[in-house]
């Protein structure tokens, strides 16, 4: 049932109660990878039974990661229950569509804070472990910010612009430790926030705008985190990986 690249391998994910993180956490379990799924969301906890049916070795935990007593927290009973931590995968975050003008402080601040903040906070707690495995980080940033803008998400395209600062300078800063971070921006991803998001007809003109003439999926960021997280990826580090289909050289 499961593969080899990753296997006596520890994960964390982040935001892995649906979409992008639920995808990850598969493919990294395909792979071997015994991995702590955490999410804000109590719905965690299905995704880690029904991943536990299927003969994964997962467990799931409550973490506001804006919050770092309880990223603490969820580095302790990943420790508890594995005894390391190999891979780090920072996908947790928001995107409440708002124009600049209505934007309040508050608003900005809790997207930079779910988005950003806490890519610090969890780097910074789970540092000493992944120092000690010569582990890898990977950043979920965007098209949106890195690469392109989008109206009414000054906010989040703020933040996924400064996730890819913050991977390529502690690329520099964790490589004499064996450490390699490294950034993905997805484009269009069929997830249930997107299609929740999207009217019909702005679902097609998405697709339409793409060239491989699809939405991705949740897998297709899963299995580019599997090569990050595994050796077949062992001289890249620092870098922005592009997943959207070709829609951002259209």
């Amino acid at each position: 049932m499961t593969g080899s690249k990753l296997d006596g391998k520890v994960a964390i994910v982040t935001g892995a109660a649906q979409g992008i993180g639920r995808g990850i956490a598969y493919e990294l379990a395909r792979e071997g990878a015994s991995v702590v799924i955490s999410d804000i969301a109590t719905d965690i906890h299905k995704v880690a039974e029904e991943m536990q049916s299927e003969g994964y070795h997962v467990i799931s935990t409550i973490a506001d990661v804006t919050d770092a007593q309880q990223v603490e927290d969820m580095i302790e009973t990943t420790l508890k229950e594995f005894s390391k931590l190999d891979i780090l995968v920072n996908n947790a975050g928001i995107y409440p569509f708002m124009p600049m003008e209505n934007m309040t402080q508050n608003d900005w601040d809790k997207v930079l804070d779910v988005n950003l903040k806490s890519i610090f906070i969890c780097t910074h707690a789970a540092l000493t472990e992944l120092k000690a495995q010569k582990g890898s980080i990977i950043n979920l940033s965007s098209i949106a910010g890195s690469v392109i803008g989008y109206e009414a998400l000054a906010h989040y395209s703020a933040s996924k612009a400064g996730i890819m600062g913050f991977t390529r300078a502690t690329a520099l800063e964790f490589a004499k430790y064996g450490i390699r971070v490294n950034a993905i921006a997805p484009g269009a991803i069929k997830t249930p926030t997107v299609e929740k998001a999207m009217s019909p007809e702005d679902l097609k003109a998405s697709i339409k705008a793409i060239p491989l003439k699809r939405l991705g999926d949740p897998q297709d960021i899963g299995r580019l985190v599997v090569f990050l997280a595994s050796d077949d990826s062992s001289f890249i580090t620092g870098q922005l990986i592009v997943i959207d289909g070709g829609q951002t050289i259209s």
